[in-house]
């Protein structure tokens, strides 16, 4: 982990990077939101990254981002705004939503489902993205890419609902294979992309805002250029994580 001191530095680095990634596809910065990837990393992290005036973070498991919020609570004005970036599981969903309003990785039809069901009998609006396993890698989660429209058609409903409450499907997410070189992600981004035009085709999806996060810490000029709306940045921002035995 860095020096806490070095935060606003290394944000307006990265801020500058996103600005500069926008320009070259002739789009605003603005349209690109920064989700700093906090996994593994202590609150005190979190704190000062809010006071150097990040506020989105993103978190891969509901108890560890839990007990951050929890010590973190005395920020305000805005509070800190939790993403949820990891895989949800089934058991943990009504745990996730006492936190998470926004999550990255709606990888199956049970967990679209379940967040649904979760979120409106609590009375909450929850934005999600549909987890793409873009690279049809084993190790990875998410809907494969071929047959996706197909596989997803039940949840456009998710896209168009008019409800105040509960599950809206906004934009996909991927996790491209990784490689040393930055440009080899590009097909990957192309690919989600053209698959998220792909669905907004359809009658059936009219609504879907067609967000794309994608894109992280070594990779996401790339992606802003092939039309990220939302990038995980960990690494650039807060160096190594701290890993416990």
């Amino acid at each position: 982990m860095i020096d806490l001191a070095e935060l606003p530095a290394r944000l307006a680095e990265v801020r500058e990077r996103i600005a500069a990634a926008a320009a070259r596809a002739g789009r605003r910065p603005q349209e690109v939101t920064l989700v700093g990837v906090t996994k593994m990393h202590p609150a005190a992290l979190v704190e000062a990254a809010w006071r150097a005036g990040l506020r989105v973070f993103g978190e891969n498991r509901v108890q560890e981002a839990l007990g951050k919020s929890q010590e973190l609570a005395h920020l305000s004005d805005p509070a800190p705004e939790w993403h949820l970036i990891g895989p949800l599981q089934s058991n943990k969903v009504r745990a996730a939503l006492d936190l998470f309003r926004v999550i990255h990785s709606i990888d199956r039809p049970k967990i679209a489902e379940a967040i649904d069901r979760e979120a409106t009998a609590g009375g909450l609006r929850v934005d999600g993205f549909l987890e793409v396993n873009v690279g049809a890698e084993e190790s990875k989660h998410g809907f494969p890419p071929e047959g996706f429209a197909e596989a997803v058609r039940p949840l456009a409903r998710f896209a168009a609902s008019p409800s105040p409450t509960g599950l809206r499907i906004v934009g996909l997410m991927a996790v491209p294979p990784f490689a040393d070189d930055p440009e080899a992600s590009r097909r990957w981004f192309v690919r989600l992309r053209k698959l998220s035009e792909e669905i907004a085709a359809g009658p059936e999806w009219a609504g879907f805002p067609g967000l794309l996060s994608m894109g992280m810490s070594h990779d996401f000029e790339v992606a802003i250029e092939e039309g990220a709306t939302h990038v995980r940045v960990g690494t650039a921002l807060f160096g190594a994580r701290v890993v416990r035995g």
